[in-house]
């Protein structure tokens, strides 16, 4: 059954497959990019990060050679900054440890900052055309239905069942193994949706548990979703007489860490005592509602033009429409909807 399955997964794919997303057969370098911006964000959102980021950092000495400010800052909108901080880490590694290419064995990628089983599976089969496995959510989500796998698919007895699966279902074979590795993800973007998925067009129906058992709507399991608590931000933009715009470096760890924002804080008197300004005279613009993965947060855009002297506080002049250091999308969207 194993090796029928995936005959008829390649041939279904050689027709009905992606072949044009702007990494495919592009080599290791290219595979471990996409896949580290495609983790948590959408296909169509990735690809025109994924060619500007490209284009600035065509190689792994590339990456590596080039501050992190840079980095993060094509990374800006794309959300989950540690991942680009993870690939300039790793970028280095690649550097120092492996004479700038990105190694092939899964120990070795493994290695690398930010570099897990299914990514690193992943760079081998589609960027090596190696043997190579992976578990992403699309490949979970075929998996569970296709073998009836209920419950929490995050849980141990689950991740064992399901990389077993996956280890079975992988030819052996390198450029075999790339073929199947993308029918798999395609299969799960296109056809084995996470909702309506499109049973009659796919080549494995006929083998399909849960389509058999009448239960593809409750695989995989929906989560129970807990309520997002909301906070409350005060965006202080400072504007001097140039019509330059006061931003300071975010710690690196934590929200938006790296990046370049106003002072934020949770209230007007929290900003006033730290930055050591009167706010007396500041104006209150608008308003936008934001959600990061366990809270969200309304922030509340405040201005002031007449500074009566510096804020106490490290930090940079610059101009909104020229700064290229990287400013949180949020943030970036904000300020340019009430640009003065």
């Amino acid at each position: 059954m194993i090796s029928d399955l995936a005959f008829r997964l390649a041939q279904w794919h050689l027709a009905h497959g992606r072949h044009d997303l702007p990494w495919q057969y592009q080599g290791p370098y290219a595979t471990w990019i996409s896949e580290v911006m495609l983790q948590q964000t959408q296909v169509a959102t990735v690809i025109p990060y994924y060619q500007r980021f490209m284009d600035r950092f065509p190689t792994p000495d590339a990456l590596a050679d080039a501050p992190v400010d840079e980095v993060l800052s094509h990374w800006a909108g794309l959300g989950y900054y540690a991942r680009a901080r993870n690939l300039h880490h790793a970028a280095k590694q690649v550097q120092h440890e492996f004479a700038g290419e990105l190694p092939d064995t899964l120990d070795a990628l493994m290695s690398l900052k930010g570099i897990g089983r299914s990514t690193a599976g992943a760079i081998l089969s589609l960027g090596f055309e190696k043997y190579g496995v992976i578990q992403d959510g699309n490949v979970r989500r075929v998996l569970a239905r296709l073998f009836a796998i209920s419950g929490d698919l995050t849980s141990a007895s689950a991740q064992k069942s399901l990389w077993a699966l996956a280890t079975d279902l992988t030819p052996k074979k390198g450029n075999e193994a790339a073929i199947h590795t993308q029918a798999m993800m395609d299969l799960g973007a296109l056809v084995c949706t996470k909702s309506k998925p499109s049973c009659d067009r796919c080549p494995l129906v006929s083998d399909c548990r849960a389509h058999q058992q009448e239960i593809v709507h409750r695989i995989p399991e929906p989560k129970t979703r807990k309520i997002k608590p909301t906070r409350e931000w005060v965006v202080l933009q400072l504007v001097n007489s140039a019509n330059e715009t006061f931003v300071m470096k975010r710690p690196s760890k934590g929200i938006w860490g790296g990046l370049y924002a106003p002072p934020i804080s949770e209230s007007l008197s929290a900003l006033a005592k730290e930055l050591g300004l009167d706010l007396a005279e500041v104006e209150e613009l608008c308003e936008l509602r934001h959600a990061f993965s366990h809270f969200s947060v309304n922030l509340q855009l405040h201005r002031l033009t007449n500074l009566s002297n510096e804020p106490r506080v490290s930090g940079q002049w610059v101009d909104l429409r020229t700064f290229e250091g990287g400013l949180p999308a949020p943030i970036y969207r904000l300020l340019q909807e009430n640009m003065t």
